[in-house]
């Protein structure tokens, strides 16, 4: 993918209320999406030899600070603990959790997205918002 075309994409994003636009040509994929509280577009390239995502989303992989095992929302949406109102939390501080095990859901215009443990370990902290809102880039949970 050329780097004009990249620009537009970034341009287009920039301008308009697209939150996120993922876009793959010849084997290159490029996600541009606007972080939390900035104005300005992130992107991130991946290509068929390396890869430089910052997570998906509906479920399978989310936003992790590898230093800190820190798990990030990855979508702007309504935060819920449990599958249901009235259920026990999904985790708590201190349960152990395996790689892909479902954290939380995000609720964002309907659209149920579960966020996954990124990897296995003891759940260190949690947020404590629940049934409200959160940013792309809020911390959900602490993973050790």
């Amino acid at each position: 993918m050329d780097l004009s075309k990249i620009e537009k994409l970034i341009a287009f994003v920039g301008r308009s209320n697209v939150t996120e636009l993922e876009v793959t040509e010849k084997g290159t994929t490029v996600r541009i999406f606007r972080d939390g509280g900035r104005d300005r577009p992130v992107t991130a390239a991946e290509s068929s030899s390396g890869t430089a995502d910052t997570g998906e989303l509906e479920g399978a992989a989310v936003e992790v600070n590898e230093k800190a095992g820190m798990v990030t929302a990855p979508v702007f949406g309504v935060l819920h603990v449990s599958p249901a109102p009235g259920d026990p939390p999904f985790v708590s501080v201190g349960d152990d959790v395996i790689e892909g095990q479902t954290l939380f859901i995000i609720e964002a215009m309907k659209v149920f997205n579960k966020i996954a443990a990124p990897h296995a370990g003891k759940i260190t902290r949690l947020t404590d918002v629940n049934g409200s809102e959160v940013e792309v880039g809020d911390m959900l949970a602490e993973i050790a």
